[in-house]
């Protein structure tokens, strides 16, 4: 049996593991990091990052309908999911050797196996070539999440898949696919898909993004686009049961209606993984939800031992597992604590339009006694966007009427993805809109709406004292 003692033990290599690592080691600590299956976790190897490289296909495919009129002349384009997947699958293995490449290049100390808490300060790793036990004064768990199942549904290979097992085995044969799920994932793959040339019946039980706080704009706008290519989504479906035949497979709901395709896509959410961790050696807790409980500097009811991401959710993306990757690590290593605060973390939706959003919506920022003033700018009359045939969508900004604070913001479009990082790093938020008022910008380019969308606000608002600044100081 090997032995080690380090400073920071990691379980998990999702990204909320890998940057915590990376985090750790930079700063001079001595790292483990565990890992039970893949290197990379769900977001590497069967999340965001091949979906992206799916949705830059798809994105690809569907601009190709602008083709003849800018001079670019030839055959129409069609989608081939079994390339897209090779495609994607060379990304990831790019992508994963490099990241294992620099965690080693850093010192950190890779252990593939199970680990599991013999007590709070020690952890057993069960892995292929033997086992092996860490001493450590801190641990981060950091183990993900797995995909929820309907009640009563359960897998089959190759005809009743999850993401993780699309990911993993490559798509099924048949062009006729169900896709179920009507939350960010399925949302996502109902574009992608149908610009693979696939034929989709997109099953939800409630709206899409009914769950999500996007604006009813945002989702207006991503419905009207999905609508433009014959994507819609039959809603109020809940699904009963599952039957695989000679015909393919057929999904039943509970009102009796059936559906039938070649092979089915179950984007029915995700759920916190934690199995085999042996909490009941420390004093961690879980909730009702099975999510690992944490306080605001993600620190669980066992002094040490901290959780981030998916396991602690309810926000279950990369984007706030490298958030609160960096909370934990500047937290341990600095006296000022920083606590976590999902709002300010950016959520997207890569499907037909592209949906990016930040910190509080209407709804939340009047709850919490706000009276929220809104500026908005299309991307209609946008010359970059009109130049790139692709114009729907807009930035939405939300300001406090009084004190001219940036609230949220939601920008929606092509590259929103990327936009939103000037919300998301705006620094101090009552001096966030002065500073977007100020920005030097390209020309033209889809930035320059989001100070358009501030001088609105400004002026419709009279709030051009707060973002502008008075005459007196301006001289």
């Amino acid at each position: 049996m090997s032995n080690y003692q380090v400073d920071i033990t990691i379980i998990g290599s999702g990204p909320g593991g890998y940057r915590a690592a990376v985090l750790a080691a930079l700063r001079g600590q001595k790292v483990a990091i565990i890992e039970s299956a893949t290197w990379g976790g769900t977001c590497l190897n069967r999340g965001c990052v091949p979906k992206k490289d799916w949705h830059e296909t798809a994105k690809w495919i569907e601009q190709s309908r602008h083709f003849a009129k800018r001079g670019v002349i030839g055959t129409d384009l069609k989608g081939d999911m079994a390339q897209a997947w090779e495609h994607q699958h060379q990304v990831v293995e790019s992508v994963r050797n490099s990241y294992v490449d620099y965690l080693k290049r850093l010192g950190v100390q890779l252990l593939e196996g199970t680990g599991s808490f013999v007590d709070a300060r020690h952890i057993s790793v069960d892995g292929p070539t033997g086992s092996s036990q860490i001493q450590t004064r801190y641990t981060i768990i950091a183990t993900g999440s797995t995909p929820a199942l309907p009640e009563g549904i359960q897998t089959i290979p190759g005809k009743v898949l999850t993401s993780d097992m699309l990911y993993d085995d490559g798509a099924p044969a048949g062009k006729r696919v169900i896709l179920i799920g009507g939350g960010v994932i399925g949302t996502e793959f109902a574009y992608i898909f149908d610009q693979l040339d696939k034929d989709v019946q997109w099953l939800v039980n409630s709206a899409s993004l009914a769950h999500t706080q996007f604006s009813p704009q945002a989702k207006d706008t991503l419905k009207a686009a999905l609508n433009a290519l014959d994507i819609k989504a039959v809603e109020h479906f809940r699904v009963a049961r599952i039957a695989e035949d000679d015909q393919g497979v057929t999904v039943f709901a509970e009102d009796g209606q059936s559906v039938q395709g070649d092979w089915v896509l179950l984007a029915t959410g995700r759920k916190a993984f934690t199995q085999g961790l042996g909490l009941e050696n420390t004093a961690v807790e879980l909730d009702e939800k099975g999510f690992v409980q944490a306080d605001e500097h993600l620190e669980t009811a066992e002094p040490g031992i901290f959780a981030l991401g998916d396991v602690v959710g309810p926000i279950m993306n990369a984007n706030q597992a490298l958030s609160d990757a960096q909370i934990i690590i500047h937290n341990l290593l600095s006296e000022e604590k920083l606590e976590r605060n999902p709002a300010w973390v950016p959520e997207l939706v890569y499907s037909a339009v592209e949906l990016a959003r930040i910190g509080l919506d209407d709804d939340t920022a009047e709850d919490q006694g706000y009276e929220p003033a809104v500026g908005f700018a299309a991307f209609e009359t946008s010359p970059r966007a009109l130049g790139q045939d692709d114009t729907a969508g807009f930035v939405r900004l939300l300001a406090d009427m009084d004190s001219g604070e940036l609230l949220g913001g939601e920008i929606i479009g092509r590259d929103a993805g990327e936009l939103i990082h000037l919300l998301a790093n705006s620094g101090d938020r009552q001096e966030a809109l002065r500073r977007i008022a100020e920005i030097r910008v390209n020309h033209p380019s889809r930035a320059e709406e989001l100070v358009n969308a501030t001088e609105t606000l400004a002026a419709r608002w009279g709030l051009e004292e707060q973002i502008f600044g008075s005459a007196e100081s301006s001289d």
